[in-house]
């Protein structure tokens, strides 16, 4: 699907679906969402550029993702998306940059485009030229990365207290074992999504070196401090997203560690209960054979003697333990 941009008359005007090579040269913005080879054919002959496949885009290799083509800059990384569906994954998004207008390849949606669509449509000066374009769709997706690892500290924060309210109250087994799922799959996603987003903003530092040190005429002058704020901003968010990807590890462990002690508590329990019934067994099995002279079985209280022996071996471990401090 193509979705060009431009601005006529002071006002946004999205053409979608368009294959026309005036409209296309017209256009500020590009958008292919999962393009069809004719929709990849239209821009390339309007644009006289290459326009890279699924394939190229996933090669990892830094000269397959960041490099130049006469004037035309061509980069691709990889973004987080998905995290309102709750099937959150990464995807590869090809940003080519020509003097006139920014092509964006892509085959998911990451929430910062129709944002930014939607901020283009209240503020058409963002349409004002293609390299103002890319940049302020960076900041875009730098400030939805913010939001993403806000919510993820508030999630742990909430994880962290269920957890460990659940050791300190005594609360139900399962009630406890709830909390402690929860709290485990909560932060098992924290980690999943930071490691993204981390992979994210690795790809936004790369993309802003390469074209910081652009010589060439794809970036403007202008558009110099905005690269470096980004800079900035990308490795601030960097910093905060280690924090929380270490906190994640930390709180994991705490939280392995009380259910390794809830488990060690349940074992020890069936332990003193397996010692504590060895002497009654003993001694019901020695009472149980079938040996003709056994004096005790010709006594009056040979049995309620044998009952109150192994209630007592029974009781005398369960004490024992008590004041070792076992129990």
């Amino acid at each position: 699907m193509i979705n060009a941009y431009t601005v006529e008359n002071g006002q946004m005007l999205l053409r979608e679906g368009v294959t026309d090579d005036v409209a296309l040269r017209r256009a500020v913005w590009i958008d292919l969402l999962n393009p069809s080879q004719a929709e990849e054919r239209a821009v390339q002959d309007a644009l006289r550029i290459e326009v890279p496949t699924r394939e190229e885009m996933q090669e990892i290799e830094s000269s397959s993702r960041l490099y130049k083509e006469g004037e035309d800059l061509f980069l691709t990384a990889n973004f987080l998306y998905g995290m309102e569906a709750g099937e959150f994954g990464s995807t590869a998004i090809t940003y080519v940059l020509t003097g006139t207008t920014l092509v964006t390849v892509r085959y998911a949606t990451p929430k910062a485009f129709p944002m930014f669509a939607a901020r283009c449509q209240k503020v058409p000066a963002l349409l004002s030229s293609a390299d103002g374009v890319m940049l302020h769709l960076f900041e875009q997706i730098v400030d939805r990365l913010a939001d993403i690892l806000e919510r993820l500290g508030l999630d742990m924060d909430r994880a962290s207290s269920e957890a460990f309210r659940a050791a300190r109250k005594g609360l139900k087994a399962n009630q406890r074992d709830d909390s402690l799922k929860s709290a485990l799959v909560t932060l098992g996603q924290v980690g999943e999504i930071t490691t993204r987003g981390s992979e994210t903003l690795l790809g936004l530092s790369r993309i802003l070196t390469f074209i910081g040190a652009e010589k060439g005429t794809a970036i403007r002058k202008e558009n110099q401090p905005t690269i470096k704020t980004l800079v900035r901003d990308v490795r601030s968010l960097v910093e905060h997203a280690n924090f929380l990807n270490n906190r994640a590890n930390f709180l994991l462990d705490a939280v392995l560690g009380i259910i390794n002690v809830e488990q060690n508590s349940i074992i020890k329990t069936f332990t003193v209960v397996s010692v504590a019934l060895m002497p009654p067994t003993l001694i019901a099995s020695i009472y149980g054979m079938n040996f003709q002279h056994m004096p005790e079985l010709e006594w009056s209280f040979g049995y309620p003697l044998a009952i109150m022996l192994m209630i007592a071996t029974a009781v005398l471990p369960v004490l024992y333990f008590k004041r070792k401090g076992w129990l």
